[in-house]
């Protein structure tokens, strides 16, 4: 069960074959922080994605996944951890191609 109080982290991961994604807490256990999972979502990528470059593959799958996790994540404070540089730096594209722009548009 989330702790509505704590922040969450989201973490993130596309390959050429599925998106998934967890999302974890950090709660203090005996003193200790421990992280541990609230949930995991996951899918496969379909036929028209699989074009999708690296950076465009990932921008989607945050989107996706934030769509996902309204429930838990609407107006909570929260931090996305994933190994894409273009997910990151995703707010700060001067001139987004159509589907950044509108996955852009997505996570605000």
């Amino acid at each position: 069960m989330p702790d509505w109080n704590l922040p969450f982290k989201l973490y993130i991961d596309a390959c050429g074959e599925g998106l998934g994604a967890a999302l974890h807490q950090t709660k203090i256990i005996n003193d200790k922080p421990v992280e541990g999972p609230i949930c995991f979502i996951s899918r496969q990528i379909k036929p028209t994605e699989a074009r999708y470059g690296a950076s465009q593959m990932e921008c989607l799958f945050l989107v996706w996944a934030l769509e996902k996790l309204n429930y838990y994540l609407n107006g909570k404070v929260f931090d996305v951890i994933t190994d894409c540089n273009a997910v990151k730096s995703l707010l700060n594209i001067k001139t987004p191609n159509r589907h950044m722009l509108i996955w852009q548009i997505a996570t605000l």
